[in-house]
């Protein structure tokens, strides 16, 4: 039995113990270029933090064991949810570009010193980890308690 794909998505803040954060640049067919944290859509029947662990390791490259979700990102233009999830990095994390028509780069970052244009959902999720509680302009941010 095949569950249908869902429209909902993860976003990935993969943190180094630094406080840096990966970040690649979206070039998908369609969209204007913008840079975006590690992420995707969940499959039929998949929990959120394997879904975020999955995307993760197809994107980036990188393996980790855990992760922790703590919010959720109501675009309210009808466009889905992502949930969004805290994954510590594995020592020596090595960022590799492995779908190139969708990330040519990948990079570490300040969080709060993104390369722009930046996603609209990367946004949403950057929002609701370093500024919670703070209205974002089209979207519902809920904060998931620890």
């Amino acid at each position: 039995m095949s569950l249908p794909r869902p429209l909902s998505g993860v976003g990935v803040v993969l943190e180094r113990a630094d406080g840096a954060v990966a970040v690649g640049h979206r070039v998908t067919a369609g969209e204007t270029p913008s840079w975006s944290f590690p992420g995707g859509h969940l499959e039929g029947g998949e929990p959120v933090v394997a879904a975020a662990l999955r995307e993760l390791t197809e994107e980036t490259g990188v393996v980790a064991a855990t992760g922790t979700l703590f919010a959720v990102c109501v675009r309210l233009d009808g466009a889905g949810v992502t949930f969004a999830v805290h994954v510590p990095a594995p020592a020596g994390a090595e960022l590799r570009v492995t779908e190139p028509h969708a990330i040519d780069a990948w990079t570490w970052a300040g969080p709060d010193d993104l390369p722009g244009p930046v996603f609209a959902h990367t946004a949403a999720v950057r929002q609701a980890w370093r500024r919670p509680g703070v209205a974002l302009d089209g979207w519902d941010l809920h904060r998931v308690a620890p």
